[in-house]
């Protein structure tokens, strides 16, 4: 994708946070936007110099789910702000696929502000309304391009999503207790509150760890397993296994039915390679989740 062209404008504040579905204003990664084409739109961000979770440890490198978030920020953004999905409604994750270039995440003297160019396809209807599309995301800092990615979501109404939850709110389901969890340093986290794996019970197989009082996980109250938790245990895991050099720089994900709370998730790799692994997480005799983890191409 080409790299938008227009002026890039001056950055006062984030966006509104309902429109990127967040509570606190500090986890809002999105400053403005503008249309630039038929469902093509420029986004602009700001990256802070250290994060919880969203930067490395020693606050040299912004992580990949850093790019993730701020990606996914943007389906929820354009969904609401240019596709008329209202404020009432619920968003499903469907599919997510990353690729980043780690050069080009260096945490510098400036919090860093990226340009991400978006492309919208395959908007659905149902009775004359969107409820569903699909996006590619350019991203860049300075000129470079830092990552690429494709996101599928779908958003319904609170009474169609409260029917197909079957009475499942975040008041009435409590998560699992804690089991134990990894060291911090064998997941590269600085802190054992950001470690979502628990000891393996087998080689590659791992508990999920839920906290619902995670400030970036459970940004706010949910009644499922987040998304972008999942997609934190399939990067811990290839940290595990020392997959690629960082353990994890490009993610293909899909989202198959919602994680719960409380019923235990297991984290499992399914195949491996020297550059990547298969990851899925399993509730039950089901797969909620699959994800491919790899080490970017050069």
């Amino acid at each position: 994708m080409p790299q938008p062209t227009m002026p890039r404008p001056a950055l006062t504040a984030t966006v509104p946070r309902q429109l990127v579905h967040r509570a606190a204003v500090a986890e809002t990664f999105l400053t403005d936007w503008e249309r630039t084409g038929p469902d093509r739109f420029a986004l602009f961000a700001q990256w802070p110099r250290a994060h919880q979770l969203h930067v490395s440890p020693d606050r040299s490198a912004y992580e990949p789910l850093l790019v993730a978030e701020t990606v996914r920020q943007c389906g929820a953004l354009l969904a609401h702000a240019e596709y008329d999905a209202p404020f009432d409604h619920c968003f499903v994750l469907k599919e997510l696929r990353l690729t980043t270039h780690p050069e080009h995440l260096a945490v510098g003297a400036v919090p860093a502000e990226p340009a991400l160019d978006v492309t919208v396809s395959d908007v659905r209807h149902r009775a004359g309304r969107p409820t569903a599309l699909r996006y590619d995301t350019d991203v860049r800092l300075g000129g470079e391009r830092v990552a690429t990615a494709h996101i599928a979501v779908s958003w319904i109404s609170e009474s169609v999503y409260r029917r197909l939850r079957g009475g499942r709110t975040p008041a009435t389901v409590s998560a699992l207790p804690l089991p134990p969890a990894l060291p911090a340093a064998a997941v590269d986290r600085a802190l054992p509150a950001d470690v979502v794996l628990a000891p393996p019970d087998r080689s590659g197989r791992w508990q999920l760890r839920v906290d619902t009082a995670h400030p970036v996980f459970f940004d706010h109250p949910l009644d499922h397993v987040p998304g972008m938790l999942l997609l934190e245990a399939a990067r811990q895991a290839a940290r595990v296994r020392a997959v690629g050099p960082t353990g994890g720089e490009s993610f293909r994900a899909a989202f198959h039915q919602y994680a719960e709370l409380d019923r235990p998730t297991w984290i499992e790799v399914t195949d491996e390679t020297g550059t990547g692994l298969e990851v899925r997480g399993i509730q039950g005799g089901s797969t909620v989740f699959e994800c491919a983890v790899g080490a970017a191409e050069r």
